[in-house]
C-alpha cells in the first residue's frame, strides 16, 4: 500500500512540485491550503504523515500543530519553514513536530526525512495508536470528544467551547506541567495580549465545575512559578527537577525570540 502524505501549504507551485516528485517514489499526495482546516480534514481522512507549513493563512502552522498534539493526535508531522533558524526549530520540535526543514526544499533530503520519520513512527507505535480514545474517564467524570460533552455521574455539564478545549488538553496529557503562556497560546493564538489573563479565568471556571473544593483544587493544580498540571487521581503534585525544566523550556525559547 502506498504511503499517503498530506501537504498543508498555500503555495500552489510548491504543492505541485512536491506531488510530482513524491508520487514518483510511490507516495500519494493530497493538499490543503490552510492549517485552519487541518483538524477537520483529519476527522475524515488520516494520512501517514503531514507536511505542515509554518506560516499559514487562517491560523498558523504552529498553532495547528499544538492543537493536534493537545487533542492527543500523534500523527507524524514535518514542519516546513522559509527560515529554519535554531529558535524556530526548537519551538516547532518542542510543540510536537517530528522534524523541521527549511525552504527552499531539497526534495531528496525531504524524501529521506519523510522515510526516517515514518520508520521511527512505525517502530514506536502501531498504526491504531494514532487514533485517540473518544471517551476519557477521570474520577466521576467522562469527557466525550466527539459529542464535545462532559458528564458527571451521567449528568451533563455545560461548557463553553474554550472551556471544553482546555479540559481536553488537560485530560489528553495528564501529569504534564504546562506553562501558562503555552496553554494560552494553544487556546487563543500566540499573539493575543489578553491570553494569559483569559487562561486564568478559564481555569477558574473549570475548577468551579469539576473540583469538589475549587479553592483547594485537586484535579487542575497550580505549580507556583511554573504553570498548571492535570492530576486525574487528585494526589498532591510535587514536581521533580526534570519536570520543571520540561515545563519551562518553551518559555525560555519564547524569551529568546523577543526583540
Amino acid at each position: 500500500m502506498a504511503t499517503r502524505i498530506l501537504v498543508v501549504d498555500r503555495d500552489v507551485e510548491l504543492c505541485k512540485s512536491l506531488g510530482d516528485f513524491l508520487e514518483r517514489h510511490d507516495i500519494e499526495v493530497s493538499t490543503l491550503p490552510s492549517a485552519g482546516l487541518l483538524e477537520r480534514c483529519l476527522e475524515h481522512s488520516t494520512p501517514d504523515l503531514v507536511l505542515l507549513d509554518h506560516m499559514q493563512p487562517g491560523g498558523d502552522g504552529l498553532t495547528a500543530l499544538g492543537n493536534l498534539r493537545a487533542s492527543g493526535n500523534e500523527i507524524p508531522v514535518i514542519m516546513l519553514a522559509a527560515s529554519a533558524d535554531d529558535v524556530d526549530r526548537i519551538i516547532g520540535l518542542e510543540m510536537g513536530a517530528d522534524d523541521y526543514i527549511g525552504k527552499p526544499l531539497n526534495l531528496r533530503e525531504l524524501l529521506a526525512r519523510i522515510r526516517a520519520v515514518l520508520r521511527r513512527a512505525s517502530a514506536a507505535r502501531p498504526v491504531s495508536a494514532l487514533h485517540e480514545s473518544w471517551r476519557v474517564a477521570f474520577g466521576p467524570f467522562t469527557l466525550d470528544i466527539r459529542s464535545r460533552m462532559v458528564h458527571h455521574d451521567e449528568q451533563p455539564i455545560m461548557l463553553s467551547d474554550r472551556e471544553f478545549e482546555l479540559l481536553r488538553i488537560f485530560v489528553n496529557q495528564p501529569m504534564r506541567l504546562f506553562k501558562r503562556e503555552q496553554l494560552a497560546a494553544l487556546l487563543f493564538g500566540p499573539n493575543d495580549e489578553r491570553m494569559a489573563r483569559g487562561l486564568d479565568v478559564l481555569v477558574w471556571r473549570l475548577r468551579q465545575m469539576i473540583e469538589v473544593r475549587p479553592s483547594t483544587p485537586k484535579l487542575i493544580q497550580t505549580v507556583r512559578g511554573h504553570g498548571y498540571i492535570f492530576v486525574p487521581g487528585g494526589e498532591q503534585f510535587a514536581p521533580r527537577p526534570r519536570e520543571v525544566v520540561a515545563g519551562v523550556i518553551a518559555g525560555v525559547v519564547e524569551e529568546q525570540r523577543a526583540p
